[in-house]
C-alpha cells in the first residue's frame, strides 16, 4: 500500500460529487420507498479507484486477512457457493438427526450507516500504514450528493458517513468493516455475502438450540450497536429447520430469540435467502414453484407477441433471459423430490415449443435434439461437475474445498488409478443424500475417466455434453 504517492484524493468537488437517480422497483410510483437509489459517480474517480483497489485487495489477500465467512466481492465466491455451504450444513445436522436454528439478519441500509471513525481504525487495526490511512480518511470525507430525476436536480447535500454506493472501492471496505463479525459467534456459524448474514447452529433438542442461539444473538446485537449498525427487525427473522418427522414431533416449532430492545424475533417457514426460497425441510418446493409463477407469466406475454419474433431471436430470448433464472442455484435444489423438478420440465418443455413454435403434442426429446439443447437433468449434472472441476482446479471457496476430500488410497480401483476419485459421506437419509458433500463426489466417482481428466472447464463442459447427449430412452413415436 505505501506505494501510494499522494495523501489525498484530489481535490476536485466533482470527483466528490455523486448524481442519485431514484429507479422505481414495485408499487405505488408516488411513495418514495418503492424506489432504488442508484449512484453515479465521475469516471475519472472510478480509474484512480480501481488502482487503489487493486493494491488494497492484493494487500487483504496475501496476509489472508478477509473472513472466510464471507462469499461477498471474491474472486471464486458466488451466491451459489454460499447457498451450497449454508444448506449443506443444515442437511449434514439434518443426517445427525439435530434441529437447525438460524438467524437472518437484516441490516437497515447497511452500506449507507458506515461510520467513518470506525472504517479508518479497522483499516489502521488491519495493517494499513498513517500515510495511506491518511489517503482513505481523504476518500470518504467531504462527499456531496443530489438527486436527479425527469431533468431536474436538487442542491447537493453533505454525505457524513456511508461508503460511495456504485463506486469501486466501497465493497471491498465494506467487506472490511464487517469482517470481524463472526469473532463474536463463538458458539454457532455464521455466514455473508456482503451484509447478507446468517447465524446458524445445531443441536439435538429445541431447548438447547433456542439457548445457543439467544446468547449469540445478545453477543451480535452489542456488535451491531457497538458499530453504529442498524438492524431492519421487521426483516430480521428465524428458521427452523429438520426432517419432516423431527418437526412433527414438535407441539410448537418455532424460536424463541430475541432481547429487550428488538423484542422477539418473528419465525418464518419460507424465507428467500440470496435470491432461492428455503423451507423447513429443504425439499426447495416453495422455491420451485414461485420460480414456475414468475416464468409463465413472462412466456405469456412472449406468446401473444411471437408474430414479432423471428426464430433466432425467440431462442436467443430463451437463452438469455429465461433460463439464467431456472439454471441459478440448481446445484443447491437438483436434489429436489422428482414431483417438484416435473414442473420445471414441464416449463422448459414449454420454452423449447416456443422457440421451435412447434406443434402442441411434438415429443420434449425431438424439440431438445432440434434444437441442440441438453435436457434440464443434463445441465445440472453439467453445473455440478463444473464445480468439482473448479475445486479440484483450486478454484472454489475453502469452505467448499472441505466438502470434497480426495477418496482413501484402499478405494481406488484399478479402472481408476489414475482418475480422481472423491470421498463419498456415509450419509443414511434422503435430506443429506441430497447435499452438496454427497452428490457432488457421487456424481464425478461415476463420469468416465476421459472426462475427468479433461485439461480445462471448456473441454470438461464440451466432453460431458457428448457424452450425456445419448439418445432418448423415452418410448415414443417420431
Amino acid at each position: 500500500m505505501n506505494r501510494l504517492k499522494e495523501n489525498h484524493l484530489p481535490s476536485l468537488k466533482l470527483w466528490k460529487t455523486a448524481r442519485v437517480v431514484p429507479i422505481h422497483k414495485s408499487g405505488d410510483i408516488t411513495l418514495v420507498s418503492n424506489y432504488r437509489p442508484i449512484l453515479l459517480l465521475p469516471v475519472m474517480s472510478k480509474v484512480l479507484e480501481k488502482c487503489v483497489y487493486t493494491q488494497l485487495r492484493d494487500y487483504y489477500q496475501y496476509w489472508n486477512y478477509v473472513t472466510p465467512d464471507q462469499s461477498g466481492f471474491r474472486p471464486n465466491h458466488s451466491t451459489t457457493t454460499a447457498l451450497l455451504k449454508v444448506c449443506n450444513d443444515i442437511q449434514t445436522g439434518m443426517e445427525q438427526g439435530n434441529l437447525t436454528g438460524a438467524i437472518f439478519l437484516d441490516f437497515a441500509k447497511a452500506f449507507d450507516t458506515v461510520d467513518h471513525g470506525i472504517l479508518l481504525e479497522k483499516l489502521k487495526n488491519s495493517g494499513i500504514g498513517d500515510r495511506t490511512l491518511t489517503w482513505f480518511q481523504s476518500y470518504v470525507s467531504d462527499r456531496s450528493q443530489y438527486v436527479s430525476i425527469s431533468g431536474s436536480s436538487s442542491l447537493p447535500l453533505p454525505v457524513t458517513c456511508g461508503v460511495p454506493q456504485g463506486s469501486i472501492l466501497g465493497p471491498l471496505l465494506f467487506t472490511i468493516f464487517i469482517n470481524d463479525l463472526p469473532n463474536v459467534c463463538k458458539a454457532s456459524t455464521v455466514h455473508m455475502y456482503a451484509d447478507d448474514t446468517v447465524i446458524y447452529t445445531s443441536k439435538p433438542n429445541l431447548p438447547q438450540l433456542e439457548a445457543v442461539l439467544q446468547e449469540q444473538f445478545t453477543e451480535v446485537e452489542k456488535w451491531i450497536k457497538n458499530n453504529k449498525l442498524f438492524l431492519n427487525t421487521d426483516k430480521t427473522v428465524t428458521m427452523l429447520f429438520g426432517t419432516a418427522p423431527k418437526l412433527h414431533k414438535l407441539q410448537n416449532p418455532h424460536l424463541c430469540v430475541g432481547t429487550k430492545s428488538i423484542g422477539m424475533l418473528t419465525t418464518v417457514t419460507s424465507l428467500k435467502y440470496l435470491g432461492m426460497w428455503l423451507d423447513p425441510n429443504l425439499s426447495f418446493g416453495p422455491h420451485i414453484e414461485k420460480l414456475s409463477s414468475k416464468l409463465y407469466p413472462k412466456l405469456g406475454a412472449l406468446y401473444r407477441n411471437k408474430s414479432c419474433l423471428s426464430p433466432a431471436v425467440r431462442k436467443q430470448i430463451v437463452q438469455q433471459m429465461l433460463m439464467p433464472a431456472i439454471d441459478y442455484g440448481d446445484v443447491v435444489y437438483a436434489a429436489a423430490p422428482q414431483t417438484h423438478l416435473h414442473k420445471l420440465t414441464t416449463l422448459y418443455n414449454s420454452f423449447c415449443s416456443f422457440a421451435l413454435q412447434c406443434k402442441y403434442m411434438t415429443h420434449h426429446c425431438d424439440m431438445l435434439k432440434e434444437l441442440n439443447w441438453p435436457s434440464l437433468e443434463s445441465r445440472r449434472t453439467l453445473h455440478l461437475s463444473s464445480l468439482v472441476f473448479k475445486s479440484i482446479s483450486g478454484k472454489l471457496p475453502q469452505y467448499l474445498n472441505r466438502l470434497l476430500p480426495p477418496a482413501a488410497p484402499s478405494s481406488y480401483n484399478l479402472r481408476s488409478r489414475n482418475s480422481t476419485l472423491l470421498a463419498i459421506p456415509q450419509y443414511k437419509k434422503t435430506v443429506a443424500r441430497s447435499s452438496f458433500s454427497y452428490r457432488a463426489p457421487q456424481l464425478w466417482n461415476n463420469l468416465p475417466d476421459t472426462i475427468k481428466s479433461s485439461p480445462s472447464l471448456k473441454s470438461l463442459k464440451s466432453s460431458l455434453l457428448t457424452y450425456l447427449n445419448t439418445e432418448c430412452t423415452c418410448k415414443h413415436v417420431t
